[in-house]
């Protein structure tokens, strides 16, 4: 059985054709600047990469170069069994993969105003997969999902009850399907049962959270109503004083959709460092720049943080997990980090594992490290196409 995921963004499609079998990815590639003069396809198939320059009008455009594309080489003459969608916000709705229906499809469109970055495009990719794949089953899978087991005094925020609860205000959280599949890959690392361990996950990356995992549940995590909460990101601000941003909106004279571009894509490494939102050449001038040196030292310090109090909402942890761009790729913030609560946890990193560059998951800690450390490479796309395939055979 092979399975196809999809994850549309407002000018992007990236895709994914799994083999359900042996769970081998076959082709995965994106579309780009849809509906913007040179648009791009570029993809891998079996190992072999391959791109085309076609301007494309619309994701229905995009997904049929795609499939264009597989038909020739990945499929030969197979079939698509059915599309796997990555939803942003699921609200309070959606605590589980569902098969798409009329119905749900309009509830997720009803959602858009808890993502109004996310789930429209989420909204289209299906629109768009249903026109391609008339009569093949497609499931939603909601990055919220996971942190639907946070209890009531974890995701209530200080405001008026009432308000609140007319306007579905409350912590959501985000990348739920990636903090669940390196969760279940950490136990296995560890040869424990995941429901014996406490363990924080922490998905570094342009956009980042972290997330307490206690016995396989999610109890806390750092993105909120909207996935600006938490540490800094490339180009988010994370958690900010409302104060400051009242200040803000009457000093800048911004309305709501200023201060909305400002927060998500002006602030973040970008906004602190001034010249980028990529951790890397955060790294890689740090030295010699100032601006870039706090940059690194505010997103440590933020990530410090959020171990910190999880680590103490669970009353103690068995391992923390780094896992996406970042968290995978960066030695230096993973040092960084651990250094800062080795004496509260007793960690003691290898700093051979860590300077490892390594894809495999693998353990960053010595043996004698009372709380593991772990990289495990996320594979959101594959629990995706789990998920899809569960409900569909």
């Amino acid at each position: 059985m092979i399975i196809l995921t999809l994850n549309a963004g407002s000018s992007s499609l990236k895709f994914n054709l799994i083999e359900m079998t042996n769970e081998t990815t076959l082709a995965d590639g994106i579309a780009e600047r849809i509906g913007l003069p040179e648009g791009f396809v570029r993809w891998t198939i079996q190992g072999e990469k391959g791109r085309v320059e076609q301007d494309m009008k619309d994701h229905k455009d995009a997904l049929q170069i795609i499939m264009d594309e597989l038909s020739k080489t990945a499929l030969k003459g197979r079939d698509v069994g059915g599309v796997g969608h990555r939803v942003a916000h699921g609200g309070s709705h959606f605590g589980d993969p569902m098969l798409i229906t009329p119905k749900v499809l309009d509830e997720i469109e009803e959602l858009s105003a808890l993502a109004p970055l996310h789930n429209p495009a989420n909204v289209l990719g299906i629109k768009t997969a249903m026109e391609i794949f008339p009569g093949k089953p497609q499931v939603a899978v909601f990055d919220t999902a996971f942190h639907s087991t946070i209890p009531d005094y974890a995701y209530t925020y200080g405001l008026p009850h009432e308000v609140c609860k007319k306007h579905g205000i409350r912590r959501y959280g985000f990348h739920g399907t990636s903090h669940r599949y390196v969760a279940e890959h950490t136990a296995v690392l560890l040869g424990k049962p995941l429901d014996s361990l406490k363990i924080i996950t922490c998905h570094l990356g342009n956009g980042s959270s972290i997330t307490a995992v206690d016995r396989g549940k999610s109890i806390d995590t750092s993105m909120g109503l909207t996935p600006v909460e938490g540490v800094i990101m490339g180009t988010r601000s994370g958690t900010i004083d409302p104060g400051a941003i009242i200040m803000l909106m009457e000093k800048e004279k911004l309305d709501a959709k200023a201060l909305n571009t400002m927060l998500n894509k002006q602030s973040g490494l970008q906004g602190v460092s001034g010249f980028s939102s990529d951790c890397r050449d955060i790294e890689d001038s740090m030295a010699t720049n100032d601006h870039s040196r706090l940059t690194f030292e505010l997103l440590c310090y933020g990530i410090v943080k959020y171990i910190g109090s999880y680590a103490a909402a669970m009353d103690g942890i068995d391992a923390i997990t780094f896992t996406a761009g970042i968290g995978e790729n960066s030695p230096g913030v993973r040092a960084c980090v651990c250094g800062r609560i080795k004496n509260l946890l007793g960690i003691q990193l290898d700093e051979e594992a860590n300077a490892s560059r390594s894809k495999e998951n693998r353990l960053i800690s010595k043996p004698s490290s009372r709380t593991a450390v772990c990289v495990i490479p996320t594979n959101e796309e594959l629990m995706i196409a789990r998920y899809t395939a569960k409900l569909v055979y």
